[in-house]
């Protein structure tokens, strides 16, 4: 299997082999509080989740509502939402099995159970994959709109954001597919290598972004100090985004460590005891879902009163 879902543990999933494949020893007790493995009840996964897809849902429909939001960058977040999504529904759909089956409600063949996990974990992976890729794409959008603010829209059409959205898409899709049928080590490598080439350039991209802009910050407002300017909107456009990307790293980092750690140090005592707090990480990848909405509505003026106008509808 490829990428942890929300199951703790899922017969037959890469759950299963992060969870029982690295035990936690006697020796552990001078490092953990815990001679076992944290687990999160099934009822909290299922409610995170349905809340951040009921969150990510109002995010997109206030997207396609509003025309004024029509546009490359917004297109992107909406992108990122509908990832949020995907990690939403995997979660909502697999636990709300597992509290069939656990209740007695639902009984299935251990074969039923590992074609469902390989089609929640193809979510999971998908999402991971697209969500750090739009990341990437919004930040290089925000760099062409503070360094090539007057070519912008000759270098961002409507088309090829499309070709880029959809290509996103394609990739995720086909790559997620494809280490399911892989060796979980393997697996781990290519999502660890994956992760740290987009930090690496999203990171880039933003000290430089930030460090330019604050030149031209200074030499606009010492020209017009009472007038607002485009370098001004795509900085809060940027700040948004880098709050986005802080956010990201906090409630997905832990877990990129649990990986990382699998790959170096899986029989270490300190690293075991890492190992015991994996649902814990689950859940931060789900609260990440569920305050992506809230940043998007804080920064976003425009969004904001969207997002009033389509829940005051379902109202």
């Amino acid at each position: 299997m490829t990428v942890p879902s929300p199951l703790w543990p899922a017969p037959g999933s890469l759950n299963a082999t992060l969870a029982t494949d690295l035990p936690i020893n006697v020796t552990n007790k001078t490092f953990c509080s815990t001679d076992w493995p944290v687990v999160i009840p099934n009822e909290l996964f299922l409610t995170l989740g349905a809340l951040s897809f009921l969150e990510n849902l109002l995010v997109v429909a206030a997207i396609v509502k509003n025309r004024n939001l029509h546009s490359p960058m917004y297109y992107f977040i909406c992108c990122l939402a509908v990832s949020d999504m995907l990690v939403s529904i995997s979660n909502v759909v697999e636990t709300f099995f597992m509290l069939l089956i656990d209740h007695g409600v639902l009984v299935v063949r251990s074969s039923t159970m590992q074609q469902m996990d390989n089609v929640m974990d193809m979510l999971i992976c998908s999402s991971l994959m697209s969500s750090l890729s739009f990341l990437s794409i919004i930040a290089i959008d925000r760099y062409i709109t503070i360094f090539y603010a007057l070519r912008y829209h000759n270098i961002m059409t409507f088309q090829r954001a499309m070709m880029i959205i959809v290509a996103v898409w394609l990739v995720s899709s086909v790559s997620s597919a494809i280490f399911i049928a892989y060796d979980s080590t393997a697996v781990i490598l290519c999502l660890v290598v994956f992760f740290l080439s987009m930090v690496i350039l999203i990171m880039a991209l933003y000290i430089h972004m930030f460090a330019l802009a604050r030149q031209h910050a200074r030499r606009i407002s010492s020209m017009q100090r009472k007038q607002s300017s485009p370098q001004f909107t795509s900085m809060k456009g940027a700040i948004t985004l880098t709050i986005l990307l802080g956010v990201f790293f906090v409630c997905w980092g832990p877990f990129f460590l649990h990986l990382i750690l699998i790959l170096t140090c899986p029989t270490h005592p300190t690293c075991t005891c890492y190992f015991s707090y994996f649902s814990l990480y689950l859940i931060l990848v789900i609260c990440n879902s569920v305050v992506d909405p809230i940043i998007y509505a804080f920064r976003s003026q425009e969004l904001r009163r969207t997002l009033k106008e389509v829940v005051f509808c379902f109202w």
